[in-house]
């Protein structure tokens, strides 16, 4: 009877690693032609695979059932991925916001090394093995269905199949069809980790990035979240750090009246920038409006900004009445944009999946079948950008391969 390994990203393959260094036959099926696609674009390609913190800290930047993964992150924190990785001979370094990488910042030396860690410990790997359905006998999955195979000695399965937000990765949602054929409720998956759609038209700005900002989301005129840092203008909305920590708050919201505020100065309150401004066109008070700004402003932006405040670009500083300065602040600390949703097709990650209650914290293993484990992204777990995610999938794959129990 063998261990099934369902996906070979890094849960998959952090799970079947486990599994075998306890002793049992481990099969991992991957529909790819390759193992670790994914993980091969993680980190833009430099594999940011832990957040180098504390267990409270990983926690704290879990955006959704952080609970869940307290036991998971106790038994494998970030201090143990970075000693197994360094193990396998992979030196690390630990960068701003504490986000470690290969020194190589290289993903493939991640990927060779589990691969080599693999084949080492005499792991099978079956590829172009697409897996389609399960047989059931007595609450226990009996054997495997593939797309052109049949595996009948199945003693456990871990079901390590990824989200859906990387298709061209294998990331195609499989695993969820696949856990709710044997009971399992699907939380619905969403996209997280991406960039934030906009009403207003923004592809006059495409490329536009803005350093330290302030972005905050509102619904109804409540503040949801806000983030400070780096953004980008795209061709349909934000994209950029600030978006894509905002996008996983958000994600799972209905998105009707909510909108998107920027502060382009939050370093300064509204009376410092009033005076500020007030400066600037005393000193260039014949100038046009338009050709100030730039002191306060990328130019591209500045057309929006005096559209939204209603003023003129040609309109001279000296013509410039207090009303309209004050329009102008209110702009520049509350730069408003609609908000229409998630853009899919450039998320990180899914938020969403197997839903925690039917999974045991602290084994991995299903609740409502006797030889069943997930682990990684497909489970209903997600966290914010800084290597937390990897983390999870790491950490989830430990504890999976981990508490392995064949019944004979």
């Amino acid at each position: 009877m063998r261990v099934y390994v369902i996906g070979g990203g890094a849960a998959g393959m952090m799970s079947s690693i486990c599994a075998r260094r306890r002793g049992f036959d481990v099969t991992i099926l991957e529909r790819n032609e390759k193992t670790g696609k994914k993980l091969f674009i993680t980190g833009k390609g430099r594999c940011n695979l832990t957040n180098n913190s504390s267990v409270q800290n990983l926690i704290d930047n879990t955006v959704r059932n952080a609970k869940f993964l307290f036991g998971a992150f106790r038994n494998f924190d970030s201090e143990k991925c970075m000693d197994f990785f360094e193990e396998l001979g992979v030196p690390l370094k630990t960068e701003r916001g504490n986000r470690v990488f290969p020194v190589s910042d290289k993903s493939s030396d991640v990927i060779a090394a589990l691969n080599n860690e693999i084949k080492n410990l005499g792991i099978e790997v079956k590829l172009h093995q697409r897996v389609i359905n399960f047989a059931i006998n007595k609450n226990t999955i009996s054997e495997i269905i593939t797309e052109t195979d049949r595996y009948a000695d199945v003693g456990y399965v871990i079901l390590a199949t990824g989200g859906f937000t990387y298709p061209a990765t294998g990331s195609t949602g499989d695993g969820y069809n696949l856990g709710a054929s044997l009971g399992h409720t699907v939380v619905k998956p969403t996209p997280s980790l991406c960039d934030i759609i906009l009403k207003e038209p923004t592809s006059g700005i495409r490329g536009l990035s803005l350093k330290n900002v302030a972005c905050s989301i509102f619904k109804e005129n409540k503040k949801l979240c806000s983030e400070f840092g780096e953004m980008l203008f795209t061709d349909n909305g934000v994209g950029g750090p600030c978006a894509l920590s905002l996008s996983a708050r958000i994600c799972r919201s209905d998105f009707a009246g909510m909108r998107l505020e920027i502060d382009l100065k939050p370093a300064l309150d509204t009376e410092t920038l009033k005076t500020r401004v007030q400066r600037d066109f005393d000193a260039q008070n014949n100038k046009a409006i338009k050709n100030v700004l730039p002191l306060l402003l990328p130019k591209s932006l500045i057309p929006i900004v005096l559209e939204r405040a209603k003023i003129s670009g040609e309109k001279q500083c000296n013509a410039v009445t207090k009303a309209e300065k004050m329009q102008l602040i209110n702009v520049l600390k509350r730069l408003s944009f609609t908000v229409l949703g998630c853009e899919k097709n450039r998320a990180v990650i899914t938020a969403g999946g197997i839903k925690v209650d039917e999974i045991s914290p602290k084994t991995m293993r299903s609740k409502l079948c006797d030889n069943l484990a997930f682990a990684g992204e497909i489970i209903d777990v997600d966290a914010m950008t800084g290597g937390y995610n990897l983390q999870i999938a790491f950490a989830t794959g430990y504890v999976a391969g981990n508490n392995v129990e064949i019944k004979e």
